[in-house]
């Protein structure tokens, strides 16, 4: 009877230390001596245990807090072999993770699963993104480049000029740059000087905004004189800019308002005629004047007339002369200088932006309602270069002409039918 009872009592503190072991977060030492000596070697060897499983837990916790600096379990304890093994796995992880955001994307993960394909597709789409990246940045600094290399090709070119440069900050309306005056960043709340006492009309300047992309209008300065301005928008020195191109127009508007007395125009159209054109640019020429001159060819006037008659001609005339007229200034001298041919005539070099606008204007002139047939026109733009030019009027109409001679050529590729008299 004492034996058994000794043996039950014996099995209980062994079954309990077990379960503490098994299920406790944590239990006091256990004491061996007070078992019978039959159950010492069982205690022992649960005291064994509990120090596995002590390990066990330790080492998991620092695991799930991402502490992988903590030390390996002994050798012995085969408890915390898969998590040895998963430790390993994650610190060679970590060691890659490193190594991809040094930029090194050939980093390839197989032995975990679905992460494994998670960090992998993360790689490629971090290596596609840094491509872009790379390419958009390069992009950016080839524009920037071409940017500040125009920039600089302006201010060489216009800083020995007559003309006024002014660029204008588009949000602080801060005039940031005037060739005027050799002065780096603002230049002061209005302007210097020279432009304050030649541009009275600066105010207009300051609050000029427009999304066109660029435009040409005229101002009237003090003591009767007169101004054209190109405006247009502009990246300077990394800065959202207007820049304003100012020519004192003052002796052509005196010019033209001389020979305008004479009333030489043409008849049908009320443009100048070709009188009035060649004395104008006895003037260009005789006072070596800067101006760009643009040679205009109504396309398929003689099939017009031959098909549909010379009312219908007069009309196809003259509704490309109320086009080009309403696309250009009245103080833009026009002039039609034969049956088919005109010539526009505008202070400054600007044949770039002349180009752009025939351009629209040939579009627009193209969009106008004529069931009967195409409407076309060819030109050419010439710049004079005031005393660099060693032409005279009818060598500039010889090389307008050849100008012309290639826009002619591709519209009777376009629009044969309308030119089928020419080329019969």
């Amino acid at each position: 009877m004492t034996m058994g009872t000794d043996a039950t009592k014996n099995c209980e503190l062994l079954f309990e230390y077990m379960r503490g072991i098994l299920y406790d977060s944590w239990i006091e030492h256990f004491d061996v001596g007070a078992l019978a000596e039959p159950y010492k070697d069982l205690g022992r060897g649960l005291q064994y245990m509990q120090n596995a499983v002590n390990e066990l837990v330790t080492y998991s916790a620092e695991l799930s807090k991402g502490n992988l600096s903590v030390e390996f379990p002994k050798e012995y304890n085969f408890l915390c072999e898969n998590l040895k093994n998963l430790h390993a796995n994650l610190n060679h992880l970590t060691w890659q993770a490193q190594q991809v955001t040094k930029g090194d994307y050939s980093q390839h993960v197989a032995f975990l699963g679905e992460f494994s394909d998670a960090f992998n597709e993360m790689t490629k789409q971090l290596k596609e993104r840094e491509e872009q990246l790379k390419e958009a940045a390069e992009k950016a600094e080839r524009r920037a480049e071409m940017i500040e290399g125009y920039n600089e090709l302006l201010v060489e070119m216009l800083s020995k000029r007559k003309e006024w440069l002014l660029v204008v900050d588009k949000d602080s309306k801060e005039v940031i740059y005037c060739n005027k005056r050799k002065q780096v960043g603002v230049i002061d709340e209005s302007f210097c000087e020279t432009c304050k006492r030649r541009l009275s009309f600066k105010s207009e300047l300051l609050k000029w905004e427009s999304d066109e992309q660029y435009k040409v209008w005229e101002m009237e300065g003090v003591a009767d004189t007169f101004y054209r301005i190109t405006s247009f928008q502009m990246e300077w020195k990394e800065r959202s800019s207007y820049v304003h191109v100012v020519i004192d127009i003052t002796d052509e508007k005196r010019n033209a308002r001389n020979l305008s007395s004479t009333a030489h125009h043409d008849p049908l159209t009320g443009a100048k005629n070709r009188l009035f054109f060649e004395e104008y640019m006895e003037i260009v020429l005789r006072d070596e004047l800067e101006a760009t001159l643009c040679y205009l060819q109504l396309d398929g006037l003689e099939y017009v007339n031959e098909m549909y008659g010379h009312h219908e001609g007069d009309e196809y005339i003259q509704n490309f002369v109320e086009i080009v007229k309403k696309n250009f200034r009245g103080g833009d001298t026009f002039a039609r200088i034969g049956g088919d041919e005109f010539c526009v005539v505008l202070s400054g070099n600007m044949a770039e932006l002349i180009n752009r606008k025939l351009a629209e204007i040939m579009k627009e002139f193209q969009e106008k309602v004529y069931r009967k047939y195409q409407c076309s026109f060819s030109y050419g733009v010439l710049e004079i270069k005031g005393k660099e030019n060693k032409l005279t009027l009818e060598e500039i109409l010889e090389k307008a002409d050849d100008v012309v001679y290639e826009c002619r050529l591709k519209n009777i590729a376009k629009y044969p039918v309308i030119f089928s008299t020419l080329i019969e």
